[in-house]
C-alpha cells in the first residue's frame, strides 16, 4: 500500500484553500505540472503561516526536502482544493503535509520538511509552536537528506538561469527546480517525485544537470545543490 504520510488531523489546525488551474499550469495533455503544484503548495503554506503569525518578517521557512505522490494525475481538472497541516516538528525544522483534490478526481499527496529561520535568515529553534503543536503531535521530523550523489563521471548539460527564477530572498525559487524535473524525468501518470534541497542556487552560478539512475542533480563544479528523483508508483 502506498504510504502518503500522516492523514488530515482530526484535531489541530488544518488550512484549506482553492486554486483555479490555468493554461500556464498545464502541459500539452492538460495535466497539472509539478512546477505548478509546487507554486500552489508554496502559496498556501505562506498564506497559512502569515495567518498564524509564523510568517515574515519574524519567521522564514525554507524547504529542505519534499515528496510528491501523484496518486491520480490532475488531467482535465479545472480547480484544486488544497489542505495543509503541520505533520511533525524538530528543534529547527517542521514537517508540512498537503492533500490536493481536483474537481474531476485528481489526487496528490505531499510530505515535506522545512527549516525554520529567524528574520535575519539564521536557523532558529522552534519554541511555543502553539497553533501547530496539536496537529504535529509527538511526531519528529528529520532534516537528513536521502537522495544519492551523482557519479563524478556522469555527463552534464547546462541549465541556464533567468532573472525571473529568483525570488525576494535572492535565490532560485524552489518551484523552479521542478521545471527541470518536468523536462528531464518521467513525471506523467501515477508517480512519486522527490526533491532534496541541499544549498540555495544564486542567479550568477553556472548550474549543470546530471541525469542518472532515475535521478536529476543540480550541480556547480563539485558542489551538488539539489537532487531530484521520480518514478512510477
Amino acid at each position: 500500500m502506498l504510504d502518503t504520510g500522516t492523514p488530515i488531523p482530526a484535531a489541530g489546525r488544518a488550512y484549506s484553500a482553492r486554486r483555479r488551474i490555468r493554461l500556464s499550469d498545464m502541459d500539452t495533455k492538460g495535466r497539472l505540472r509539478l512546477d505548478a503544484v509546487a507554486r500552489f503548495l508554496q502559496d498556501i503554506a505562506i498564506d497559512d503561516v502569515q495567518e498564524t503569525g509564523w510568517g515574515i518578517p519574524a519567521h522564514l521557512w525554507f524547504v529542505r526536502s519534499i515528496r510528491v505522490d501523484v496518486v491520480e494525475p490532475l488531467v482535465g481538472d479545472t480547480e484544486v482544493e488544497l489542505t495543509t497541516w503541520c505533520s511533525g516538528v524538530a528543534a529547527i525544522a517542521a514537517g508540512r503535509r498537503w492533500s490536493l483534490k481536483g474537481d474531476t478526481g485528481g489526487c496528490i499527496e505531499v510530505d515535506s520538511v522545512w527549516i525554520h529561520l529567524d528574520g535575519e535568515q539564521r536557523p532558529a529553534r522552534i519554541e511555543n509552536f502553539g497553533v501547530y503543536a496539536e496537529s504535529a503531535g509527538d511526531r519528529h521530523v528529520s532534516t537528513k537528506l536521502a537522495l544519492p550523489d551523482p557519479p563524478s563521471d556522469a555527463p552534464r548539460m547546462p541549465w541556464p538561469l533567468r532573472a525571473t527564477d529568483v525570488d525576494i530572498h535572492g535565490h532560485v525559487n524552489n518551484a523552479v527546480h521542478w521545471q527541470a524535473v518536468e523536462h528531464s524525468l518521467p513525471v506523467t501518470g501515477r508517480v512519486r517525485a522527490e526533491l532534496d534541497y541541499r544549498q540555495p542556487i544564486d542567479l550568477g552560478e553556472e548550474i549543470e544537470l546530471v541525469d542518472f539512475a532515475g535521478c536529476l542533480a543540480f550541480v556547480t563544479g563539485d558542489v551538488v545543490k539539489a537532487v531530484a528523483r521520480a518514478g512510477p508508483i
